[in-house]
Formats: C-alpha cells, sequence, structure tokens
C-alpha cells in the first residue's frame, strides 16, 4: 500500500470513528428510557415527583379537537388538573383550545413541533424547532411553559440541550397506559397503569389520536374516571406536573 492510500485510509477510519463518537452522544440521553435508569439514575427525568401522595397527571401530543374538549370536560367532572404536552403543528391549527387548557386551570407544556425523534445530530436544527414550539405555547396558550417530553419519550442530546437552553426541564414518565393502541380499552388502560399509580408517579396518557390508532382517545376518556376511583381510594391526589415536586432548577 502506498503511503498516500494509507493515509486516505487512517483519514477515512478517524472520520467514521468521529461520526459513530457524535452519534453515539447524540443518542446516549435515551437511555433513560430503561427502567432500571429511570428507577436509580434518572428519577427526575423519568418524573418521580416528591409532593406526598400525588401523582403527576400528563397528556401528550394535543391539542386536539377531536379528543381534548371531551378530555377537559372528564376532568373538570372529576376536579383533577393536568399537564397537557403540547405539539407546535397541533397548537398552531387549534389555538383557541390552547389558551382554553389554560383557562380551565391545566398546566401547558412543550412536546416538540412535530411528533419526531431527532436521531442524528443537528443542534441548530434543534435548538430552533424546540424554541418555535416554545414560543407557540407561550405565544398562543398565554402561559409560559416549563417541561419538556420529547417524542416517543427519546431524549436525544440535541433536544435535550436546547430545552436546557430555553430553561425547560425534561420529564419523561413512570407508567402509561398503553392508550395510543388500536385495541385499547378504558378497562385495558386502567388496568396497564394501576401497578404504577403510587405517590410519585407520572402518568402519560393522550389526549389525541393524531399519532395514534384512530379514536384510540376514547379508551384514554373511559380509562380516567377509573384512574380517578383508584387514586382516591388509596388517599392519592391527580395533578399537574407543577405540583408534583419535580424541581425546575438543575435542568
Amino acid at each position: 500500500m502506498s503511503a498516500a492510500a494509507h493515509r486516505a485510509g487512517t483519514a477515512a477510519a478517524t472520520a467514521l470513528a468521529t461520526a459513530a463518537a457524535v452519534e453515539f452522544l447524540h443518542l446516549a440521553p435515551a437511555a433513560v428510557r430503561l427502567p432500571p435508569l429511570r428507577r436509580t439514575l434518572a428519577r427526575r427525568t423519568a418524573g418521580h415527583g416528591t409532593t406526598p401522595g400525588h401523582v403527576a397527571l400528563t397528556f401528550d401530543d394535543g391539542p386536539d379537537p377531536r379528543g381534548t374538549p371531551y378530555v377537559l370536560d372528564a376532568l373538570d367532572e372529576l376536579g383533577a388538573r393536568a399537564t397537557f404536552f403540547l405539539l407546535g403543528d397541533m397548537l398552531e391549527r387549534a389555538p383557541a383550545l390552547g389558551r382554553e387548557l389554560v383557562a380551565r386551570g391545566h398546566e401547558v407544556a412543550v412536546h416538540g413541533w412535530y411528533h419526531r425523534t431527532q436521531r442524528y445530530p443537528a443542534p441548530a436544527r434543534d435548538l430552533r424547532e424546540l424554541r418555535r414550539a416554545t414560543e407557540a405555547v407561550a405565544g398562543l396558550c398565554g402561559a409560559r411553559p416549563h417541561w419538556y417530553r420529547p417524542p416517543y419519550g427519546v431524549l436525544t442530546a440535541g433536544p435535550a440541550l436546547a430545552a436546557r437552553r430555553l430553561g425547560l426541564r425534561s420529564v419523561l414518565w413512570t407508567v402509561w397506559g398503553r392508550d395510543w393502541t388500536a385495541r385499547a380499552t378504558g378497562e385495558s388502560v386502567y388496568s396497564t397503569a394501576r401497578p404504577g399509580l403510587t405517590a410519585g408517579a407520572t402518568l402519560l396518557l393522550h389526549d389525541s389520536d393524531c399519532t395514534s390508532a384512530p379514536d384510540s382517545w376514547r379508551a384514554t376518556l373511559a380509562a380516567l374516571p377509573l384512574i380517578a376511583a383508584h387514586c382516591r381510594a388509596r388517599g392519592l391526589t391527580l395533578g399537574p406536573l407543577r405540583d408534583h415536586g419535580v424541581p425546575l432548577g438543575r435542568r
């Protein structure tokens, strides 16, 4: 092999290793999805709260005129408030519904502009899209958001750093109801969530089917009274993340 060919091969190998290292660092934060890390090193990011007897109730993917109004009415009947993680493109289509969330006492947060995972490093893009979504939530809803939840719960480095720069705390969840599937029912959503509905839990549900099976939000709606009754029977309070005791500092 000639010296020139050797140098070219070394340069190519170095470039490949660098690209692989960058990709690894970008994807590394997504490891907080793993249950062992959620229970130990990443408790804050997972959404473990410290307020005694509190369960954080959260909804993703709205606001959606098809499902969100029904969820809001159900929460009113149950006397519960929640945190809604909003998509910028959904909010842009239904700004009045975003304002109604705040007017009815709920907390608004950021879920991104589009519901997609940022799997490849692009810091400028990540910051631009997350800033756009954050400004939309603040401007259209009239309330400053404090929380960011990445689509699919995949927290890669770019959006994580962008969230921190924008003053948002990244938070996932500790329990879900698998309410996005075509076979979900109120009973199945409740049964799936029930084992994790303990003090300090953060529950993930959806008030929209924009990225889920059609009409899957109806299963969520049917599950809400069952979830609320379960919590009441155990002396637990359903409420938003702002009351959950997850520190906003040191994002």
